[in-house]
């Protein structure tokens, strides 16, 4: 086997590999004669079948065989014997000359193909103690522990039927049809709803237009949506919603005691709270350790300058290119909406693609010299994790998709070993812990959202870009939030 280079810029690589018609015919002979002992042939004996007579019969399909083998077991090692990795599988190049081919598959000429593919650079990982981040703490209070809880019983506060008018805090169970300019509109209805009037669940002015209905009662409601409502289409405009009142129940009392955690499938009251604390401190866990992630990538990405193969930053750019148009199309929005034009949100999410390949090389480069794996168990443990996101009557299949499908295992390994790669490094930098208010923790960082007009770029997917810096296929969408009249649909989760 003859390997030439034909090309080496940048990190760009092209190699031609000759294999002698020689070397081709000895192995096509080597399955022939494996074969000889093992094929049946009418009016031959078992290991009695001439070669010449194999070969007439199996010839071709043998040595498209050997063609198949010497691509798949050549091209790494290749690849690996020059030193090199490639950033993606190679382009395999083969004749495209049909007589040409059938000579190499007859055992008549050189069997030659080329590879084509890009390198990942040599990185030389730096020393890590200049980078310092702070990490912002908030420490939750028992009165956060106290208001979710009461909301949580507040979701299993009992309810009885009422005669006569809805008033505030009673429970009303509605059917509506909303419509804009007489016209229905997507996720503007719904069947059999209940709301507690005065939750604030539903959007500013709906509630308090059915402070006084009866069951049984038909009402025309006219509200406006507030200017930042998450459906951007719907945003601003004023719409009319047809109720139907169907049930008025008012409210039992609210009880907060170890009956209450019972009723919840719980032993007691402070294994209600304990379940409540633990949520909460997990869910302010997360956004600090995304700041902190945050802080340490863009670090990361002014320390390592180098250019990143181009393969990887169009796939990185074309995953969120997708994202970023079908979040535009779902939101009814336009690039001008958002103040930018189409070329200028393609250079700033071609700019984003790039930080990110980057960041992963790096951090791959990292984990790899430091020794970080994902165990079996770890990947087993995620793979449950991923599974349960999904609804009961999916999770089988969900299940046997990842187990059958290794790049979807891969795809869910990534994020894994990014992690435990931050986790490595936070132990190597200068962590300084800043005590803030749960405001302070969740605003954004202006970069992100620069006076709430951020480009789409910067709404869409800076902030999943760039804490997760190089894997873009395992992030799960979020649910589909439904329009109006709900306020904030994912409130119905507290």
């Amino acid at each position: 086997m003859q390997v030439t280079e034909t090309l080496n810029s940048g990190l760009k690589r092209e190699i031609k590999i000759t294999v002698p018609a020689g070397d081709m015919e000895a192995k096509l002979m080597a399955r022939l004669s494996d074969a000889r002992n093992k094929v049946r042939i009418n009016g031959f004996r078992p290991g009695k079948v001439p070669v010449q007579h194999l070969r007439k019969v199996y010839g071709k399909s043998f040595m498209a065989e050997v063609v198949n083998e010497i691509l798949n077991d050549s091209t790494r090692s290749i690849i690996t014997g020059r030193g090199e990795k490639a950033a993606m599988q190679p382009e395999v190049i083969m004749t495209e000359d049909e007589k040409e081919a059938e000579k190499i598959l007859a055992g008549g000429a050189d069997f030659e193909f080329r590879l084509n593919y890009e390198v990942i650079p040599a990185i030389e990982i730096k020393d890590f103690s200049d980078i310092k981040v702070t990490r912002q703490v908030f420490d939750v209070p028992d009165s956060e522990i106290d208001d979710q809880v009461k909301r949580v019983a507040e979701s299993a506060r009992s309810y009885e039927p009422k005669t006569g008018k809805a008033a505030e805090g009673d429970r009303v169970t509605i059917d509506y049809v909303g419509k804009i300019d007489g016209e229905a509109f997507a996720g503007g209805a719904g069947t059999d709803q209940p709301l507690v009037l005065g939750s604030k669940e539903f959007i500013p002015g709906f509630e308090d237009q059915l402070i006084g209905a009866k069951a049984g009662d038909e009402k025309q409601i006219t509200v406006t949506f507030p200017e930042n409502y998450q459906a951007a289409h719907l945003a601003g405009k004023e719409a009319t919603f047809e109720v139907t009142v169907k049930d008025v129940s008012k409210p039992g009392d609210l009880e907060i005691n170890d009956e209450t955690a019972k009723n919840l499938g719980l032993e007691s009251l402070e294994r209600l709270r304990d379940i409540v604390r633990g949520q909460i401190e997990n869910q302010f866990g997360s956004m600090t350790r995304q700041k902190v992630k945050r802080q340490l990538l863009d670090q990361l990405d002014a320390a390592y300058s180098f250019e990143a193969p181009s393969k990887l930053v169009e796939a990185e750019f074309n995953n969120i290119w997708a994202q970023v148009n079908r979040d535009l199309e779902a939101a009814g929005r336009t690039f001008a909406d958002e103040e930018t034009t189409e070329e200028e949100a393609r250079a700033e999410y071609m700019r984003l693609a790039e930080r990110r390949v980057r960041l992963g090389l790096v951090l791959a480069e990292i984990g790899e010299k430091a020794g970080v794996t994902v165990s079996d168990e770890e990947l087993q443990r995620g793979l449950f994790e991923q599974v349960r996101r999904f609804p009961a009557n999916q999770q089988q299949e969900a299940f046997e998709f990842y187990r059958s499908n290794p790049e979807a295992l891969n795809a869910l390994r990534a994020p894994m070993f990014e992690e435990k790669v931050v986790d490595h490094l936070l132990e190597q930098i200068s962590v300084t812990d800043v005590k803030v208010s749960k405001e302070e923790l969740m605003a954004d960082d202006e970069e992100d959202d620069t006076k709430g007009k951020a480009k789409p770029a910067k709404k869409a997917a800076s902030k999943k870009a760039e804490a997760k810096a190089s894997d873009a296929a395992d992030e799960a969408e979020e649910p589909k939030k439904k329009a109006a009249p709900k306020k904030k649909a994912a409130k119905d989760a507290e």
